[in-house]
């Protein structure tokens, strides 16, 4: 799951262009610079703005100043940095009208359930075709209610294993989540308690410890819940010792890799990733269970005022060009293929690295998440870390 972002200066609405205005805008395509993606659409057809609730950290310069310059439609940008803040402003009664909003896949049920969101004119969107497919499919499984479909992916992270190059001495080519809990990195673990709980499930899953897709019986019911993660819980607290730091934060994560002592952990990519481009002895890349992932998107909401430039915007993103800026700029993965061409070599080697082979297609997407679930998550999560076990 992603970690919340710090907002971003809200901007200021501004007019809707004049023709005039909007001419000159043409005139002066041919002048726009060549770091601009090859995505240029008939400017008269989309003048105007865009109301968009964003995660202000996803949209990097110059992917919003040149979808300005090549279309002629002002973006309005209303920063949030949790999704419950996102929800709380799409409420009716905060007489507000966003056209785009950012939901978290995860998080399907609530908006279907408060009725916040109008479903996409599929045909409209130009490059569906063009997604990962692993990521596309996600969306489409929690997000495609009465035949139609609310969610088109925008960027996704992960949570894999980091390891320090120096020091980890496993078997890299059978690197799992139980290569965690092995015996030679006693005392030199990180990682989020959730995660790991989540990760030890999975690696045995993978290894017949469990039948084949138990843990995904853990978000049915509650007692279906403790079946699954009663034993989990068992053993992570029997291994507790194996644990140097819970990591929380990305300081925290660098830190573990840079200066505790931390050989190996379950970590999310970008302050993994981070110090590895800083040059420390450090890579991070999926286990052979499958990375976790969170993925982020774009929605149209009930109370959408400017469609034609909602389907605009949205496929301009969905283009290799611009999906390598947000890689880039941003950090996240894009959810384009074709997108190496474009990114940096930097970005490209760490992508490589962290999805070697058929990783792609093993991804483990965070499930939709009932709020009984959290609330039972958490205490379990809890007795983990104080080492408590009252079955």
């Amino acid at each position: 799951m992603k970690t919340t972002k710090s907002p971003a200066t809200q901007q200021s609405r501004a007019p809707r262009l004049s023709r005039r205005k909007l001419l000159k805008s043409v005139a002066g395509l041919s002048a726009i610079s060549l770091g601009a993606p090859a995505y240029v659409r008939n400017a008269f057809s989309s003048s105007g703005e865009l109301n968009v609730l964003l995660w202000a950290d996803q949209f990097p310069d110059p992917i919003i100043p040149n979808f300005e310059r090549t279309t002629g439609i002002k973006i309005n940008q209303f920063p949030f940095s949790q999704n419950e803040e996102q929800i709380y402003k799409l409420q009716p009664t905060r007489n507000e009208s966003y056209d785009l909003c950012q939901p978290t896949r995860n998080r399907a049920p609530e908006f279907k359930d408060l009725n916040l969101l109008a479903p996409f004119d599929t045909s409209r969107l130009n490059s569906l075709s063009a997604l990962i497919p692993s990521i596309f499919e996600g969306s489409k499984n929690l997000w495609t209610w009465d035949g139609e479909l609310y969610h088109v992916p925008h960027c996704w992270g992960t949570e894999a294993i980091s390891y320090r190059t120096d020091l980890y001495s496993g078997n890299l080519g059978n690197l799992s989540y139980g290569s965690l809990w092995e015996e030679g990195v006693k005392g030199h673990l990180q990682g989020r308690a959730h995660s790991m709980l989540l990760g030890i499930g999975l690696w045995w899953d993978d290894t017949g410890q469990m039948p084949s897709g138990r843990m995904l019986d853990g978000y049915v019911d509650e007692a279906s819940f403790r079946k699954v993660w009663d034993p989990i819980l068992d053993f992570a607290i029997s291994h507790k010792v194996w644990i140097k730091q819970f990591c929380n934060s990305s300081e925290m994560t660098k830190s573990g890799l840079i200066e505790n002592d931390v050989w190996i952990g379950q970590t999310s990519d970008r302050p993994s990733l981070s110090v590895k481009n800083a040059g420390q002895p450090v890579n991070f890349t999926s286990p052979k269970e499958g990375a976790l992932a969170w993925v982020d998107g774009l929605a149209l909401t009930t109370a959408a005022r400017n469609i034609e430039q909602a389907y605009e915007f949205i496929n301009y993103l969905t283009t290799p060009e611009v999906a390598a800026q947000v890689a880039d700029g941003a950090g996240y993965n894009p959810v384009v293929a074709g997108f190496e061409a474009h990114a940096s070599p930097t970005f490209r080697k760490n992508y490589q690295d962290t999805f070697p082979g058929d990783a792609l297609k093993k991804i483990w997407l965070w499930p939709a998440e009932p709020l009984w679930y959290r609330n039972i998550r958490s205490d379990y999560v809890t007795k983990f870390k104080e080492g408590i076990n009252e079955g």
